[in-house]
């Protein structure tokens, strides 16, 4: 075999193996950032959860709140009619 072809040989074996250690690093790297987009997307839905609307979670508030509201106007005519009377 002529020292041209083997010379040719080797230097294609030396291309591709620095092309299979850098596409094994992109390969790593891209992993990496594939692991911290899955933990930013989890952070992500977890926030969204902890300010989705409070509409549902403020009904029974709301309700006794009317209720403690209703009892006070009871308190305060009272003491409004104690006043007037003395």
């Amino acid at each position: 075999m002529p020292a041209a072809a083997i010379v040719t040989i080797v230097i294609a074996l030396v291309v591709a193996a620095a092309l299979a250690f850098y596409l094994t690093r992109v390969v790593m790297v891209l992993r990496s950032v594939n692991d911290s987009l899955g933990k930013l997307t989890g952070g992500v839905r977890a926030i969204a959860d902890q300010t989705a609307p409070l509409g549902e979670l403020l009904t029974p508030i709301k309700t006794d709140l009317e209720a403690v509201a209703d009892v006070l106007d009871g308190v305060a005519a009272s003491l409004t009619e104690t006043s007037q009377a003395s």
